[in-house]
């Protein structure tokens, strides 16, 4: 029987598993509890508490970037992100997240050319330029993917290609995103080209919580 934080798991709540998953300290271990959770993590997000922010970072995404363009979906967690570009006609998809169980839940939507088990914050096992597009939801918050994440992701993308990510505007400065970025630009990896305002994510939970989806353009690939 396994037991989560001492509580079996079917005796928990839906807002207990979301905040045992985001209290996560390390990537270890926001692989492990990703892995527990990976079967009724759509049920908990998006039936109890109405989770927009894939799709409101894909409909961001569409401002700078159409199909065919070949696409990384960075943290890819069950293919929700995947869903929506498909729908928009985006055949060439593919997907990194650091759970296994999430992959498989991603793998049986058929959506994605290959799935690949990597973590965001080391290196990443693709060529650099290797996509025209990268795209990342519910990634670069607490508890997850660190700022540094941001350097391979804009490596992997080709010259010319958007790398689209949604940030949780409260830790852009005080989690060393603004730092990574501006070392970015300045370096002449990438240039700003846009950030949203700010969005809810999930209302029915963290209506405190605000994202931002900020877009840039990167320069060599």
């Amino acid at each position: 029987m396994c037991i989560l934080g001492g509580m079996n798991r079917k005796e928990r709540s839906a807002e207990q598993r979301v905040r045992w998953v985001y209290a996560a300290q390390s990537a270890a271990e926001s692989r492990d509890r990703y892995d527990e959770w990976a079967g009724r993590y759509e049920q908990d997000l998006l039936d109890t508490y109405g989770y927009r922010l894939p799709s409101t970072i894909a409909e961001h995404f569409l401002r700078w970037v159409s199909p065919p363009a070949t696409v990384l979906d960075a943290g890819v967690g069950t293919g929700l992100v995947g869903e929506c570009l498909a729908e928009r006609g985006f055949t060439d998809l593919v997907g990194l997240d650091n759970s296994p169980a999430m992959l498989e839940e991603a793998a049986r939507k058929g959506l994605y050319r290959s799935l690949h088990e990597m973590t965001l914050g080391e290196p990443l096992a693709f060529e650099s330029g290797a996509f025209d597009a990268v795209i990342s939801a519910g990634t670069f918050t607490k508890g997850h993917a660190p700022a540094s994440g941001l350097v391979e992701l804009a490596r992997v993308t080709r010259a010319g290609g958007r790398v689209v990510v949604g940030i949780r505007r409260d830790i852009v400065d005080s989690h060393g995103f603004a730092g990574i970025i501006d070392e970015l630009e300045s370096a002449g990896v990438w240039e700003f080209e846009d950030r949203s305002d700010a969005f809810v994510a999930m209302e029915k939970l963290e209506s405190d919580v605000l994202v931002e989806t900020w877009c840039f353009r990167v320069r060599r690939g």
